[in-house]
């Protein structure tokens, strides 16, 4: 007998009917229905190992975005091939202008994502000309969640670990009704353990380098700031960054990005979310891999301490929750120590470029 019954009598019939199937000769089923009976399955190992098999397809949405990176597509493709969504949709930016090399480029990339070799509802936005990373992200995903209530996210170049599909899928679940949650990410930046040795922890701070989130939260994404000149002048950044040297360094992201002068989405969308009072969901294992950091790069060229490649690592489940819903400020510090800080680096280029007039 078992408290978990994920070997049913039915499950293990199929499991041999297979085995015999394939060749596998009788007396070899035999023992293996015998094995799995006596299974004693309170045993982690076992029930880790076999929910992974058993919950393979992830019937969440996957959002792809996709330009001029075939290979770099490719390695991402072949980890969303293996968890075999029943839905996808296909973003993807147009060549530039007078760019013979990206006419060839995207059309190459986009025939990876034709093979599809599942059952699979799949939708494309394609984009004829070249309209640029933050555009195209925004865009497409004003577009997916016209079409679904959530999704899980990934560009070209985040690799992700097989169970980062699985840690998305069951949060977007769990917290779909929870206003406060906006994102779900798949990165940790900090390499530390969680001394709660929960799961995850709650985050003011995005790391949409493999994430997902729910419709109801993308659509307070603004494009433009338009509210950053009234609460520039308030207490708005102090309250949720709690030191004068954090306020300082937002002040001059966010205002540059007001001005046009940065041109991400992802910054956007993090004053949209703290507009919004939302906090972040961060992993404490870090399950993807951002491999998109050099010369093809659109936001990442240079070197610097947001541009490290940090290996993925395994999710384990069931996932252990946090007992309440509350921004972890300690390893918010971290992040922001390791993260959102302008490096020697970034001065003397800042200080070059105010003398220029740039």
């Amino acid at each position: 007998s078992s408290d978990y019954n994920f070997l049913s009598l039915s499950d293990r019939t199929c499991i041999i009917i297979i085995f015999l199937a394939k060749g596998i000769p009788w007396e070899v089923c035999k023992y293996f229905f015998m094995f799995v009976s006596s299974i004693n399955w309170n045993n982690n190992y076992f029930i880790l190992q076999y929910t992974m098999y058993k919950n393979t397809k992830i019937t969440t949405p996957i959002a792809f975005f996709i330009f001029n990176r075939p290979d770099k597509t490719k390695k991402v493709f072949e980890e969303i091939r293996k968890v075999k969504p029943s839905e996808l949709f296909i973003i993807a930016d147009g060549p530039r202008k007078n760019n013979d090399e990206d006419n060839h480029l995207c059309l190459e990339t986009r025939d990876i994502v034709e093979k599809i070799d599942w059952d699979c509802k799949v939708q494309k936005d394609y984009s004829n000309n070249n309209i640029g990373l933050r555009k195209r992200v925004s865009t497409g995903l004003n577009w997916v969640f016209e079409n679904t209530e959530e999704a899980i996210i990934l560009e070209d170049d985040c690799v992700p670990h097989p169970t980062f599909f699985r840690f998305c899928e069951e949060l977007l679940d769990y917290y779909r009704n929870e206003d406060k949650i906006m994102v779900i990410s798949g990165t940790y930046p900090l390499l530390l353990q969680n001394p709660e040795n929960n799961s995850y922890f709650f985050s003011a701070f995005n790391r949409c380098i493999g994430w997902a989130t729910w419709r109801r939260a993308w659509i307070n994404y603004d494009d433009k700031i338009n509210n950053w000149p009234n609460l520039s002048k308030s207490d708005f950044l102090l309250k949720i960054l709690g030191d004068e040297k954090s306020v300082k360094y937002w002040n001059i992201i966010l205002q540059e990005v007001y001005e046009e002068k940065i041109n991400s989405w992802g910054y956007r969308f993090q004053f949209s979310c703290w507009q919004n009072d939302g906090l972040v969901i961060i992993p404490t294992v870090n399950s993807v891999t951002n491999i998109g950091f050099g010369k093809d790069a659109t936001n990442t060229k240079g070197p610097g301490k947001r541009n490290i490649v940090y290996p993925s690592d395994e999710i384990i489940f069931p996932l252990k929750h946090p007992k309440i819903i509350e921004r972890d400020e300690q390893l918010d510090k971290f992040i922001t120590k390791k993260i959102h800080r302008f490096s020697p680096r970034d001065k003397t280029i800042r200080f070059i470029k105010k003398i220029l007039g740039l």
